[in-house]
Protein backbone atom coordinates (compact mmCIF):
# COMPACT_ATOMS: atom_id res chain seq x y z
CA UNK A 1 0.00 0.00 0.00
CA UNK A 2 2.76 2.41 1.02
CA UNK A 3 4.66 1.82 -2.50
CA UNK A 4 1.32 2.35 -4.24
CA UNK A 5 1.07 5.78 -2.11
CA UNK A 6 4.89 6.64 -3.07
CA UNK A 7 4.31 5.67 -6.77
CA UNK A 8 1.77 8.18 -6.82
CA UNK A 9 2.84 10.94 -4.89
CA UNK A 10 6.29 11.18 -6.56
CA UNK A 11 4.42 12.32 -10.14
CA UNK A 12 2.43 14.72 -8.22
CA UNK A 13 5.51 16.43 -6.13
CA UNK A 14 7.45 16.81 -9.32
CA UNK A 15 5.06 18.12 -11.26
CA UNK A 16 4.61 20.72 -8.26
CA UNK A 17 7.86 21.81 -8.24
CA UNK A 18 8.14 22.22 -11.86
CA UNK A 19 5.18 24.59 -11.82
CA UNK A 20 6.69 26.56 -8.99
CA UNK A 21 9.92 27.16 -11.07
CA UNK A 22 8.38 27.83 -14.06
CA UNK A 23 5.84 30.55 -12.33
CA UNK A 24 9.41 31.70 -10.73
CA UNK A 25 11.41 32.10 -14.11
CA UNK A 26 8.51 34.13 -15.97
CA UNK A 27 8.09 36.34 -12.69
CA UNK A 28 11.80 36.74 -12.99
CA UNK A 29 11.68 37.74 -16.66
CA UNK A 30 8.19 39.71 -16.30
CA UNK A 31 10.81 41.91 -13.51
CA UNK A 32 13.49 42.14 -16.09
CA UNK A 33 11.34 42.87 -18.81
CA UNK A 34 9.48 46.22 -16.79
CA UNK A 35 12.91 47.45 -15.64
CA UNK A 36 14.31 47.03 -19.70
CA UNK A 37 13.19 49.06 -21.94
CA UNK A 38 14.26 49.21 -25.37
CA UNK A 39 15.00 52.06 -27.76
CA UNK A 40 13.69 51.33 -31.18
CA UNK A 41 14.66 54.53 -32.61
CA UNK A 42 17.41 55.19 -34.86
CA UNK A 43 20.41 56.73 -34.41
CA UNK A 44 21.89 59.85 -36.78
CA UNK A 45 24.58 62.20 -36.82
CA UNK A 46 23.91 66.09 -37.19
CA UNK A 47 25.63 69.45 -37.87
CA UNK A 48 24.33 72.82 -37.06
CA UNK A 49 24.17 74.53 -39.98
CA UNK A 50 25.85 77.68 -40.52
CA UNK A 51 25.72 80.41 -43.33
CA UNK A 52 29.04 81.92 -45.44
CA UNK A 53 30.12 83.89 -47.88
CA UNK A 54 31.49 82.03 -50.55
CA UNK A 55 33.41 82.94 -53.54
CA UNK A 56 32.33 81.36 -56.67
CA UNK A 57 35.37 78.82 -58.52
CA UNK A 58 35.18 78.75 -62.44
CA UNK A 59 36.78 76.08 -63.55
CA UNK A 60 37.68 76.18 -67.80
CA UNK A 61 39.96 74.25 -69.90
CA UNK A 62 41.72 75.71 -73.28
CA UNK A 63 45.25 75.58 -75.55
CA UNK A 64 47.85 77.73 -75.00
CA UNK A 65 48.46 80.02 -77.91
CA UNK A 66 50.78 82.65 -78.98
CA UNK A 67 49.85 86.28 -78.43
CA UNK A 68 51.02 87.36 -81.98
CA UNK A 69 52.67 85.05 -84.97
CA UNK A 70 55.11 86.96 -87.81
CA UNK A 71 55.69 85.98 -91.02
CA UNK A 72 59.00 87.38 -91.59
CA UNK A 73 60.12 88.91 -95.14
CA UNK A 74 62.76 90.12 -96.88
CA UNK A 75 62.12 94.01 -97.49
CA UNK A 76 65.09 94.09 -99.75
CA UNK A 77 66.43 92.17 -102.61
CA UNK A 78 69.96 90.66 -102.03
CA UNK A 79 72.20 87.88 -101.32
CA UNK A 80 72.07 86.08 -97.80
CA UNK A 81 75.38 86.62 -96.48
CA UNK A 82 74.70 85.04 -92.83
CA UNK A 83 72.19 84.13 -90.19
CA UNK A 84 71.97 83.44 -86.60
CA UNK A 85 72.80 79.50 -85.17
CA UNK A 86 69.57 80.17 -83.07
CA UNK A 87 67.42 80.91 -86.15
CA UNK A 88 66.49 77.54 -87.36
CA UNK A 89 62.86 75.51 -86.03
CA UNK A 90 62.68 75.12 -82.30
CA UNK A 91 65.22 77.79 -81.67
CA UNK A 92 64.53 80.80 -79.27
CA UNK A 93 65.98 83.96 -79.88
CA UNK A 94 66.13 87.34 -77.81
CA UNK A 95 64.16 90.48 -78.88
CA UNK A 96 66.85 92.73 -81.19
CA UNK A 97 68.81 89.25 -82.04
CA UNK A 98 70.25 89.59 -85.70
CA UNK A 99 68.44 86.80 -87.27
CA UNK A 100 69.65 87.24 -90.92
CA UNK A 101 71.76 89.38 -92.95
CA UNK A 102 71.95 90.80 -96.73
CA UNK A 103 75.12 91.88 -98.83
CA UNK A 104 74.54 95.85 -98.22
CA UNK A 105 77.21 97.14 -100.93
CA UNK A 106 74.16 98.07 -103.29
CA UNK A 107 72.61 99.76 -100.10
CA UNK A 108 75.50 101.26 -99.03
CA UNK A 109 76.33 103.03 -102.20
CA UNK A 110 72.67 104.03 -102.40
CA UNK A 111 73.35 106.22 -99.53
CA UNK A 112 76.25 107.65 -100.33
CA UNK A 113 74.30 108.68 -103.79
CA UNK A 114 71.04 110.12 -101.55
CA UNK A 115 73.97 111.80 -99.67
CA UNK A 116 75.63 113.70 -102.56
CA UNK A 117 72.19 114.08 -103.81
CA UNK A 118 71.43 116.17 -100.53
CA UNK A 119 74.45 117.80 -100.42
CA UNK A 120 74.06 119.61 -103.89
CA UNK A 121 70.44 120.22 -103.61
CA UNK A 122 71.41 122.16 -100.70
CA UNK A 123 74.42 124.06 -102.46
CA UNK A 124 71.76 124.63 -105.56
CA UNK A 125 69.42 126.36 -102.80
CA UNK A 126 72.29 127.79 -100.90
CA UNK A 127 72.75 130.16 -104.40
CA UNK A 128 69.32 130.47 -105.54
CA UNK A 129 68.80 132.44 -102.08
CA UNK A 130 71.94 134.19 -102.27
CA UNK A 131 71.19 135.56 -105.89
CA UNK A 132 67.46 136.37 -104.62
CA UNK A 133 68.98 138.30 -101.97
CA UNK A 134 70.91 140.51 -104.42
CA UNK A 135 67.62 140.73 -106.62
CA UNK A 136 66.26 142.22 -103.76
CA UNK A 137 68.94 145.18 -103.44
CA UNK A 138 68.55 145.73 -106.73
CA UNK A 139 64.63 146.20 -106.81
CA UNK A 140 65.08 148.60 -104.09
CA UNK A 141 66.27 151.10 -107.16
CA UNK A 142 64.39 149.78 -109.88
CA UNK A 143 60.81 151.00 -111.00
CA UNK A 144 57.99 149.48 -109.04
CA UNK A 145 56.66 147.87 -112.54
CA UNK A 146 59.40 146.36 -113.06
CA UNK A 147 59.80 144.02 -110.24
CA UNK A 148 58.37 141.07 -110.45
CA UNK A 149 58.75 137.56 -108.98
CA UNK A 150 60.59 136.29 -111.54
CA UNK A 151 62.93 139.16 -111.17
CA UNK A 152 63.41 138.74 -107.39
CA UNK A 153 63.67 134.39 -108.16
CA UNK A 154 61.62 133.15 -106.17
CA UNK A 155 60.08 130.34 -108.42
CA UNK A 156 63.99 129.00 -108.41
CA UNK A 157 64.24 129.18 -104.78
CA UNK A 158 61.40 127.44 -104.00
CA UNK A 159 62.09 125.14 -107.00
CA UNK A 160 65.71 124.60 -105.08
CA UNK A 161 63.95 124.02 -101.55
CA UNK A 162 61.69 121.37 -103.42
CA UNK A 163 64.89 119.66 -104.57
CA UNK A 164 66.29 119.68 -101.11
CA UNK A 165 63.32 117.69 -99.84
CA UNK A 166 63.10 115.26 -102.38
CA UNK A 167 66.86 114.71 -101.84
CA UNK A 168 66.08 114.38 -97.83
CA UNK A 169 63.68 111.72 -99.06
CA UNK A 170 65.61 110.07 -101.20
CA UNK A 171 68.50 109.87 -97.78
CA UNK A 172 65.77 108.31 -96.05
CA UNK A 173 64.63 105.92 -98.49
CA UNK A 174 68.71 104.59 -98.52
CA UNK A 175 68.85 104.87 -94.72
CA UNK A 176 65.80 102.32 -94.44
CA UNK A 177 66.95 100.44 -97.14
CA UNK A 178 69.98 99.49 -96.12
CA UNK A 179 68.75 99.13 -92.24
CA UNK A 180 66.72 96.06 -93.97
CA UNK A 181 69.85 94.22 -94.42
CA UNK A 182 69.99 93.10 -91.44
CA UNK A 183 66.76 91.43 -90.20
CA UNK A 184 66.29 91.20 -85.99
CA UNK A 185 63.80 89.74 -83.80
CA UNK A 186 61.35 91.68 -83.06
CA UNK A 187 60.27 90.03 -79.58
CA UNK A 188 61.48 87.42 -77.04
CA UNK A 189 60.65 84.76 -80.56
CA UNK A 190 59.98 80.70 -81.00
CA UNK A 191 61.27 79.72 -84.23
CA UNK A 192 58.57 78.00 -86.29
CA UNK A 193 60.04 77.56 -89.78
CA UNK A 194 63.51 79.53 -91.58
CA UNK A 195 63.21 79.55 -95.43
CA UNK A 196 66.30 80.83 -96.43
CA UNK A 197 70.09 80.06 -96.16
CA UNK A 198 73.81 81.44 -96.91
CA UNK A 199 74.17 82.51 -100.88
CA UNK A 200 70.41 82.27 -101.30
CA UNK A 201 69.39 85.57 -102.89
CA UNK A 202 65.71 86.47 -101.64
CA UNK A 203 63.10 89.42 -103.29
CA UNK A 204 61.84 91.73 -101.34
CA UNK A 205 58.51 90.25 -100.15
CA UNK A 206 60.52 86.55 -100.02
CA UNK A 207 58.78 84.73 -96.84
CA UNK A 208 61.87 83.54 -95.06
CA UNK A 209 60.49 82.56 -91.66
CA UNK A 210 57.93 81.90 -89.05
CA UNK A 211 58.11 83.53 -85.76
CA UNK A 212 55.93 83.30 -82.16
CA UNK A 213 56.03 85.75 -79.55
CA UNK A 214 57.12 84.30 -76.01
CA UNK A 215 56.60 87.23 -74.36
CA UNK A 216 53.13 86.98 -74.03
CA UNK A 217 50.65 83.74 -74.48
CA UNK A 218 46.48 83.66 -74.48
CA UNK A 219 44.33 81.14 -73.63
CA UNK A 220 40.76 81.38 -75.09
CA UNK A 221 38.86 79.77 -72.30
CA UNK A 222 34.49 78.76 -73.00
CA UNK A 223 32.46 79.47 -70.10
CA UNK A 224 29.33 77.88 -70.33
CA UNK A 225 25.97 79.45 -69.89
CA UNK A 226 25.72 78.16 -66.22
CA UNK A 227 29.20 79.55 -65.17
CA UNK A 228 28.54 82.93 -67.29
CA UNK A 229 25.57 83.71 -64.21
CA UNK A 230 28.31 83.65 -62.08
CA UNK A 231 31.19 85.86 -63.56
CA UNK A 232 32.04 89.02 -61.61
CA UNK A 233 31.56 92.62 -63.25
CA UNK A 234 35.26 93.13 -62.66
CA UNK A 235 36.71 90.46 -64.20
CA UNK A 236 39.12 92.00 -66.41
CA UNK A 237 42.57 92.21 -64.53
CA UNK A 238 41.97 89.54 -62.24
CA UNK A 239 44.10 86.44 -61.50
CA UNK A 240 43.47 83.30 -62.85
CA UNK A 241 45.24 80.17 -61.90
CA UNK A 242 46.85 78.26 -65.22
CA UNK A 243 47.68 74.76 -64.20
CA UNK A 244 49.15 71.65 -66.33
CA UNK A 245 48.45 68.43 -65.39
CA UNK A 246 50.16 65.18 -66.20
CA UNK A 247 52.52 63.11 -64.63
CA UNK A 248 53.64 66.75 -62.86
CA UNK A 249 51.46 69.17 -62.37
CA UNK A 250 52.24 72.52 -62.92
CA UNK A 251 50.63 75.83 -61.93
CA UNK A 252 51.50 79.20 -62.69
CA UNK A 253 49.47 82.55 -62.17
CA UNK A 254 47.82 84.94 -64.87
CA UNK A 255 45.42 87.40 -65.69
CA UNK A 256 42.13 87.47 -67.39
CA UNK A 257 42.52 90.37 -70.68
CA UNK A 258 39.11 90.51 -71.45
CA UNK A 259 35.56 88.98 -72.72
CA UNK A 260 35.00 88.64 -76.38
CA UNK A 261 31.83 89.76 -75.53
CA UNK A 262 30.17 87.01 -77.86
CA UNK A 263 28.28 83.91 -77.43
CA UNK A 264 29.34 81.01 -79.58
CA UNK A 265 26.56 79.80 -82.25
CA UNK A 266 27.19 76.16 -81.90
CA UNK A 267 28.05 75.45 -78.48
CA UNK A 268 26.18 78.33 -76.93
CA UNK A 269 29.29 80.06 -74.88
CA UNK A 270 31.13 82.30 -74.00
CA UNK A 271 34.30 83.43 -74.50
CA UNK A 272 37.45 84.80 -72.16
CA UNK A 273 40.49 85.87 -72.74
CA UNK A 274 43.33 84.63 -70.00
CA UNK A 275 47.41 86.01 -70.91
CA UNK A 276 50.69 84.53 -69.32
CA UNK A 277 53.52 86.32 -69.36
CA UNK A 278 56.90 85.08 -70.07
CA UNK A 279 55.53 81.34 -71.10
CA UNK A 280 58.89 79.58 -71.89
CA UNK A 281 60.39 81.08 -68.92
CA UNK A 282 63.31 82.85 -70.17
CA UNK A 283 63.81 85.21 -67.76
CA UNK A 284 61.81 83.55 -64.60
CA UNK A 285 62.07 79.64 -63.02
CA UNK A 286 58.68 78.64 -63.12
CA UNK A 287 57.83 76.22 -65.34
CA UNK A 288 57.32 76.67 -68.81
CA UNK A 289 53.94 76.00 -70.69
CA UNK A 290 54.94 75.24 -74.55
CA UNK A 291 52.40 76.47 -77.15
CA UNK A 292 49.74 73.91 -77.76
CA UNK A 293 49.69 72.69 -74.12
CA UNK A 294 46.05 71.74 -73.33
CA UNK A 295 45.62 73.60 -69.67
CA UNK A 296 42.94 73.69 -67.03
CA UNK A 297 42.26 77.87 -65.78
CA UNK A 298 40.83 78.42 -62.54
CA UNK A 299 39.04 81.96 -62.03
CA UNK A 300 37.71 83.97 -59.36
CA UNK A 301 33.83 84.30 -59.51
CA UNK A 302 31.45 86.10 -58.24
CA UNK A 303 31.11 85.96 -54.47
CA UNK A 304 27.71 84.77 -52.83
CA UNK A 305 26.40 85.96 -49.88
CA UNK A 306 24.73 83.80 -46.92
CA UNK A 307 24.79 80.86 -48.60
CA UNK A 308 25.07 76.84 -47.31
CA UNK A 309 27.50 74.94 -48.64
CA UNK A 310 26.69 71.25 -48.22
CA UNK A 311 27.92 67.95 -49.48
CA UNK A 312 26.67 66.48 -52.43
CA UNK A 313 25.51 63.21 -50.54
CA UNK A 314 22.84 65.08 -48.58
CA UNK A 315 21.09 66.69 -51.20
CA UNK A 316 18.37 64.36 -53.27
CA UNK A 317 16.12 65.18 -55.62
CA UNK A 318 16.50 68.86 -54.07
CA UNK A 319 15.36 67.96 -50.49
CA UNK A 320 17.46 67.98 -47.49
CA UNK A 321 16.48 65.96 -43.96
CA UNK A 322 16.83 67.70 -40.60
CA UNK A 323 16.13 66.78 -37.76
CA UNK A 324 14.04 69.49 -35.34
CA UNK A 325 13.34 70.56 -31.94
CA UNK A 326 11.82 67.39 -31.27
CA UNK A 327 14.10 64.93 -32.32
CA UNK A 328 11.82 64.47 -35.47
CA UNK A 329 13.02 63.81 -38.92
CA UNK A 330 11.70 66.83 -41.64
CA UNK A 331 12.42 67.13 -45.28
CA UNK A 332 12.74 70.55 -46.66
CA UNK A 333 12.77 71.53 -50.70
CA UNK A 334 16.31 73.52 -50.77
CA UNK A 335 17.41 76.03 -53.97
CA UNK A 336 20.69 74.58 -55.46
CA UNK A 337 22.91 77.78 -57.01
CA UNK A 338 25.39 75.87 -57.88
CA UNK A 339 27.81 72.68 -57.81
CA UNK A 340 30.97 72.81 -57.08
CA UNK A 341 33.40 69.77 -56.33
CA UNK A 342 31.46 67.79 -54.23
CA UNK A 343 29.44 70.46 -52.49
CA UNK A 344 26.03 72.04 -53.33
CA UNK A 345 25.60 75.47 -53.14
CA UNK A 346 22.03 76.18 -50.88
CA UNK A 347 20.50 79.61 -51.21
CA UNK A 348 16.98 78.93 -49.29
CA UNK A 349 15.19 76.77 -48.00
CA UNK A 350 17.19 75.87 -44.94
CA UNK A 351 18.04 78.30 -41.46
CA UNK A 352 20.95 78.77 -39.78
CA UNK A 353 21.31 77.06 -36.31
CA UNK A 354 18.92 74.03 -37.95
CA UNK A 355 20.33 70.52 -37.53
CA UNK A 356 20.99 68.69 -40.85
CA UNK A 357 21.54 64.63 -40.42
CA UNK A 358 24.31 63.71 -42.26
CA UNK A 359 23.87 60.05 -41.73
CA UNK A 360 19.92 58.71 -42.73
CA UNK A 361 18.27 55.74 -41.39
CA UNK A 362 17.43 53.32 -44.33
CA UNK A 363 13.76 54.26 -44.81
CA UNK A 364 13.39 58.30 -43.93
CA UNK A 365 10.06 59.58 -43.12
CA UNK A 366 9.12 62.97 -41.66
CA UNK A 367 8.12 62.90 -37.98
CA UNK A 368 10.19 59.60 -37.65
CA UNK A 369 12.00 60.15 -34.15
CA UNK A 370 15.52 59.89 -33.81
CA UNK A 371 18.37 59.56 -31.54
CA UNK A 372 21.44 62.02 -31.93
CA UNK A 373 24.82 60.26 -31.97
CA UNK A 374 26.82 61.80 -28.55
CA UNK A 375 23.26 62.49 -26.99
CA UNK A 376 22.42 61.24 -23.15
CA UNK A 377 18.75 59.04 -24.66
CA UNK A 378 15.75 60.72 -22.89
CA UNK A 379 14.10 58.69 -20.56
CA UNK A 380 10.21 58.54 -22.35
CA UNK A 381 6.84 56.84 -20.88
CA UNK A 382 5.09 56.88 -23.98
CA UNK A 383 3.78 53.76 -25.47
CA UNK A 384 5.67 52.58 -28.83
CA UNK A 385 2.17 53.19 -30.82
CA UNK A 386 2.37 57.32 -29.70
CA UNK A 387 5.71 57.84 -29.70
CA UNK A 388 8.04 54.67 -31.76
CA UNK A 389 9.86 53.37 -28.19
CA UNK A 390 8.95 50.08 -27.08
CA UNK A 391 9.60 51.30 -23.48
CA UNK A 392 13.06 52.60 -21.71
CA UNK A 393 14.02 53.11 -18.46
CA UNK A 394 16.81 53.87 -16.14
CA UNK A 395 19.02 50.52 -15.52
Amino acid sequence: MNKVWIKIALPVLALGIGFVGMAAIKATAEDKEDKQEIDSRPTVKVEVLRTEDYQVAINSFGEVRPLEKTQLAAMVSGEVIGWHEDFVPGGVVKRGTLLFSIDKQQYQAALLQAEANLSQANAQLIEERAKAEVAKREAKTMPAARITDLYLRKPQVLSAEAAVKSAEAQLKIAQRNLSYTDVRAPYDALVVSRNLGTGQYVHQGNEVGLLYNIETAEINLPIAGFDALFLPADLQGSTAQISSRGAITVTRTGTVERDLGIVDQDTRMSQVVARINDPYSLNTDAPAFKFGTYVEVSLKGSTLQDIFRLPQELVTNRKVWVVNKDNELESRTVKVLREEAQFFLVENGLNAGERVVMTLPEYPQNGMKVKIAGEQSKQTNTGTEDSGLVAQAND
